[in-house]
């Protein structure tokens, strides 16, 4: 706090005087200032000042593992659980956590150099990576197509997909459910323009649903567990023989080229630590509830409808997800079309040569 309040005096000083005859004497007094403040420091105590709650941007940056997480997954019982701490103590490296509300704000860290690795649903990586991030999928976890759902109400006469012809649905733009109500209104026969879209992110969405606002709802766990235990909403669809709904785990380029045995050791900790949530809804739910600030009974369902696990980036995976990126370009949710396959860490081919062949 005392660096912190030196240099936002002599900032303040800086500015208002830049101008006046004084100028050059206020460039010198900060100097002076700073010149003491940094002497007084050792490299040690210097990394505590340099290094921001959550980020790093200093001197320690190259000893620390930079995590994002969300409202669940995989990665909030591991950073629980302290696993990736255990493993890269001995490395002298420390792991640095950060919870984000949506995965296209973990995405915008992770391009801006704030974040090593971290993990999305579907959608967020094509946004990002049509913007230009310089991400890396490294890994997901199996399909969980009943992780996501279209809601309507007890008492709507919507009965079925066809049925949300001309009607209001609430969904986050962008999103994985963005995508899922593309197929699911494909496989009844009815164009995208068929439906009125009225774009919210989940806790306005669920606001306008509960005041019958719109007439449907599309929602991913925990968001959708927790409506189901908050309110008698129906399950028009889930989204099973629909879409996938797989997470995925996502690295920086840099982190992934400069720092490939760290990478490992993340990977190996999250392929261990579902294993044991697999069989552990509710230990999962206990372990978490405190970190997300989400009831026991909700985690535990959510828990035990996901699909815990480890999968590499396969052809098939590729596959999906240029599908979903063609959509969203066909939609005009994204700028540019792009290659998925230019970001995926394909196992057999090293990083490096990847990064060469583009």
């Amino acid at each position: 706090m005392f660096l912190a309040q030196i240099l936002f005096t002599s900032l303040h000083i800086f500015w208002s005087r830049l101008r006046s005859p004084q100028s050059f004497w206020s460039v010198f007094a900060i100097a002076l200032s700073l010149s003491f403040v940094l002497s007084a420091c050792n490299a040690g105590n210097l990394s505590r000042y340099v290094a921001f709650p959550q980020f790093s941007f200093g001197l320690d940056r190259e000893q620390v593992v930079r995590v994002g997480h969300q409202k669940y997954g995989t990665l909030s019982i591991v950073r629980m659980q302290r696993a990736i701490e255990k493993q890269l103590q001995p490395l002298g490296v420390t792991v640095r956590w950060n919870q984000f509300a949506t995965g296209p704000q973990l995405l915008e860290a992770l391009n801006a150099g704030r974040l090593d690795f971290g993990h999305t649903g579907e959608a967020p990586p094509v946004n990002a990576q049509a913007a230009g991030a310089l991400l890396l999928y490294v890994g997901t976890q199996p399909p969980n197509p009943k992780g996501e759902a279209i809601l309507v109400p007890p008492d709507s006469p919507i009965r079925e997909i066809a049925d949300l012809k001309g009607k209001k649905i609430a969904f986050n733009k962008g999103s994985n459910v963005h995508y899922f109500v593309v197929k699911a209104l494909e496989k009844a026969g009815l164009d995208y323009t068929a439906v009125k879209p009225v774009f919210l992110p989940p806790a306005d969405a669920r606001a306008a649903f509960e005041q019958k606002n719109v007439d449907a709802w599309a929602i991913w766990d925990p968001y959708f567990a927790a409506a189901e235990h908050a309110t008698d909403a129906r399950i028009l669809t889930d989204g099973q023989d629909i879409v996938a709904n797989r997470e995925f785990f996502l690295s920086s380029q840099h982190f992934a080229q400069t720092h490939p045995d760290r990478l490992k050791i993340v990977l190996e900790v999250i392929a261990e630590t579902a294993k044991w949530a697999k069989p552990r809804p509710r230990e999962v739910a206990t372990l978490i509830s405190p970190l997300l600030g989400i009831d026991v009974d909700v985690l535990e369902q959510v828990s035990a409808r996901t699909s815990y696990g480890l999968n590499p980036i396969t052809p098939e995976v590729i596959a999906y997800q240029q599908e979903l990126a063609d959509t969203f370009y066909r939609l005009k949710l994204i700028p540019k079309q792009i290659d998925v396959q230019q970001v995926a860490w394909m196992e057999q081919q090293p990083i490096s040569q990847r990064e060469n062949d583009r």
